[in-house]
């Protein structure tokens, strides 16, 4: 069965990419976040030869082997454009979505959204699960799932700006504070209105 599915593999014709990916370049890859493409090439597996961009991530010292023929289809991606970083951070300072939702339901779209890859989506449970970024989140799985998708946005976020991952981190939960602060802003004076009016009546 095993080899069969190679088979079939490396039996598809590359659909044509105008944009394909190269060596040395930086790349999303849906569960895995960010990394850097070492080289493309060919390998017997299974009797089969199949072409396949081999990816390396530092931080957990993995190298993963995506076959050239299913690279778009498994989500494998570029990084973003800092058009779209910048909506992302757009994102981040809006007001947090509430819902109510049971939170385990929650915790498994939140869950899905990082593993889509999408950077907008990742940036809405970020945004969305913020009050885990100063502790006060209600459970020990909402602040682990608030930091896997801060990691993976900082992730990408270091590769578009050409920053390290640290300063990315708090150039993101910046981004948090001020949305927040912008918020508080708005709701000062709109509730020293009420008195004003009472006082009319």
């Amino acid at each position: 069965m095993v080899h069969a599915a190679f088979g079939k593999t490396a039996a598809q014709v590359s659909a044509r990419d105008d944009d394909p990916f190269s060596a040395g370049e930086f790349v999303v890859y849906p569960t895995h976040g960010v990394g850097k493409v070492d080289r493309i090439g060919s390998e017997e597996i299974g009797g089969h030869k199949l072409d396949l961009i081999y990816i390396s991530f530092d931080e957990n010292k993995m190298t993963l082997r995506v076959p050239v023929a299913q690279a778009r289809v498994t989500g494998l991606r570029k990084l973003s454009t800092k058009q779209a970083m910048d909506q992302a951070l757009t994102i981040l300072a809006g007001r947090p979505r509430t819902s109510r939702l049971m939170w385990a339901k929650r915790a498994q779209e939140f869950q899905a959204k990082i593993n889509s890859g999408d950077l907008k989506s990742v940036a809405e449970v970020v945004r969305d699960l913020q009050s885990a970024a100063n502790g006060s989140a209600p459970s020990y799985s909402q602040r682990n799932l608030f930091e896997l998708a801060i990691d993976r946005l900082a992730g990408e976020f270091a590769g578009v700006t050409g920053t390290d991952k640290a300063d990315a981190i708090i150039r993101l939960t910046r981004a948090l504070t001020d949305g927040r602060s912008a918020d508080a802003a708005k709701a000062v004076p709109a509730a020293a209105e009420v008195p004003e009016a009472s006082a009319a009546d």
